[in-house]
Formats: structure tokens, C-alpha cells, sequence
């Protein structure tokens, strides 16, 4: 239980979690809204907390403003239909099983038949999820030219950012892309196998980019600045 929370104007309760820190100068905020709501605060060591609490506050419509517009977590069930990677994928339960199968009907349907109860349902959908994920994600990787691919490419699951590459060659992709259309995905991964190239964000890598991607990389772009917050709508 954390030991602050915020009260929104609605009745909800969001803990608030303080952390301090010795390098920083200013309190610095950051909403959480996925998996769970909390409202992350860093202060400097000499900041008292009550200073902290009074901050917080004064943000209080731009805080509201961020849980408002987060989209709300939807329940699956069999019988849903999600699309996944481009293809609508209707969920189906059989407790026979002990492991996922996916029956593909054509390029844009399938069933997914998960195995298990029902208390293991979400979690064996999304991880089918992520390992459909990471693998369509390599197979896109492996349409650049090969000097660009990355020593290592992992998911997870992150609200900040889609996509990140580091120096040393690691490529970390959000699994929520799985939700997007495979255009957008593949954007995103063009995106960072550019920084292999460009470890900045100069004309040179935009053109990377688009060398990359193709015509209508501007559309995928676009595509996820206006409904990026939507691919967090499940789990």
C-alpha cells in the first residue's frame, strides 16, 4: 500500500510513489497508466516530502487531464475477436489443451484456441501475443540489409517509448505493437534499425528511415501519434 495517494476529481485513488534522488534538481512527475494507474515522483535529497504532496497538487489538472484520456482496460473472453499482426483473431477456449493453437483460415483470419481454465486465459493470450510478436518483428528485420540488424531483439512492455536500439546492438520493441497494423510495426522497426546507422535523430536518419520503410512511412508515423494510447487497451 503506498503511503500517498491522489484522490481525482471522480473518487479515484491512485497511490503515489516518491522516490529520492541525489543527482536531481527538481521534483519531476510521471503518470503511469499501464499495467495500473500510480503517479510517479522523483525529489531532490533536501526536498521534504510535504513539498513533494504540494507539487502534485498543483498539477492536479494535468494529471487528471493524463488518467482521463488513458484508455481503459478491456476484459477478454472466448468468443472476442482481436486483431493481432494484421489479422482479426477470434479467441477460443478448449481445457482439453495444454497449449495454444492457432488455426489460420486466410491471410486475415484465424482462431486462436487456448488451453487451460479460464483463470489462465489472459495471460496464455497475451503471451501468444509476444512470441507472435517477436517473431513477425524478425522477420521484418531481416528485409533491411544485414549490417543493420541488431545483435539481439527483445519485447517489452513500456509506455514511454515503442522502440529503442543501444549501441551495443540490442533492439527493444513494445509487444503492444502486435495491435497495430503490421505497417506501423514495421515503421517502428525500420525506426530503430536506422539508429544502427544514426544513433541520433538528424536528417541523415530520417532519411535512413524512409530508405528503409518505403513510400507512406509519414502515414505509419502519423498512424501511431494519433492512436498510439489505444494499443494499451488490452492487459
Amino acid at each position: 500500500m503506498a503511503d500517498y495517494v491522489f484522490v481525482s476529481s471522480t473518487g479515484e485513488e491512485i497511490p503515489i510513489i516518491i522516490t529520492t534522488r541525489r543527482g536531481a534538481r527538481n521534483i519531476t512527475l510521471r503518470p503511469k497508466t499501464t499495467p495500473v494507474h500510480e503517479l510517479h515522483a522523483t525529489k531532490p535529497w533536501i526536498t521534504p516530502t510535504s513539498s513533494v504532496i504540494k507539487f502534485i497538487e498543483s498539477k492536479r489538472k494535468w494529471i487528471e487531464n493524463i488518467f482521463a484520456r488513458a484508455p481503459q482496460k478491456r476484459k477478454i473472453a472466448p468468443g472476442d475477436e482481436i486483431e493481432i499482426l494484421g489479422r482479426v483473431v477470434v479467441l477460443a477456449r478448449d481445457t482439453a489443451r495444454r497449449a495454444n493453437h492457432l488455426i489460420v483460415h486466410d491471410d486475415m483470419h484465424a482462431t486462436l484456441v487456448v488451453g487451460g481454465g479460464a483463470e489462465m486465459f489472459e495471460s496464455r493470450v497475451r503471451n501468444f501475443v509476444k512470441t507472435e510478436f517477436l517473431k513477425t518483428a524478425r522477420e521484418m528485420i531481416k528485409t533491411a540489409p544485414r549490417e543493420l540488424w541488431p545483435t539481439r531483439v527483445v519485447a517489452h512492455d513500456t509506455t514511454s517509448r515503442w522502440g529503442s536500439c543501444s549501441s551495443t546492438g540490442t533492439m527493444s520493441l513494445s509487444w503492444r505493437l502486435a495491435f497495430a497494423p503490421r505497417d506501423v510495426m514495421r515503421y517502428v522497426v525500420m525506426h530503430e534499425l536506422a539508429h544502427r546507422r544514426h544513433m541520433d535523430h538528424s536528417p541523415a536518419f530520417w532519411a535512413t528511415v524512409g530508405e528503409l520503410y518505403g513510400f507512406g512511412v509519414e502515414r505509419a508515423k502519423r498512424w501511431l501519434n494519433q492512436h498510439g494510447a489505444e494499443l494499451h487497451e488490452y492487459f
